[in-house]
């Protein structure tokens, strides 16, 4: 089994279309922005789709049901990147809401996070020097890593 792609059920669709081709950067390998259902392609030739929800909801018989709902984050998107301040720079040049860069050591990353017009998470990370994790994920990464 291989996974073939991520498919993100939006409601604005149009909207969503442009975030992830013009915000994003990311390739178009299948749709437009008039459509119901287009893919993008990253650099490492990782497919993002997007779907109409309500077109989802129905050929599973749940088109009655709410498309939102006020709760937590279910799934984030994470990309990683090689240089984040160059990355959060040009996202923002795009017209992206990028949060400011957070180091997180004690998962051994630097973070910035942007939503889609729909309000799905997205995580922009890189990896700091081992030198600079909290020492807590260095015994974790130990253990793992003699597995």
């Amino acid at each position: 089994m291989k996974l073939d792609n991520l498919r993100l059920l939006v409601t604005s669709f149009e909207e969503c279309f442009y975030f992830y081709r013009d915000t994003m950067g990311l390739t178009v390998t299948w749709g437009e922005p008039s459509g119901e259902y287009a893919s993008f392609e990253d650099s490492g030739e990782n497919t993002v789709a997007i779907f109409n929800r309500q077109l989802m909801a129905e050929a599973l018989g749940k088109g009655e049901l709410p498309s939102f709902s006020n709760s937590q984050d279910r799934f984030a998107l994470i990309f990683r990147v090689e240089d984040l301040t160059e990355e959060v720079s040009r996202i923002r040049g795009n017209g992206g809401d990028v949060s400011d860069i957070r180091k997180q050591p004690s998962w051994g990353i630097e973070s910035a996070y942007i939503r889609d017009p729909d309000g799905n998470l997205i995580e922009l990370m890189s990896s700091i020097p081992k030198s600079s994790w909290d020492e807590s994920l260095l015994k974790e990464d130990d253990r793992y890593s003699r597995q």
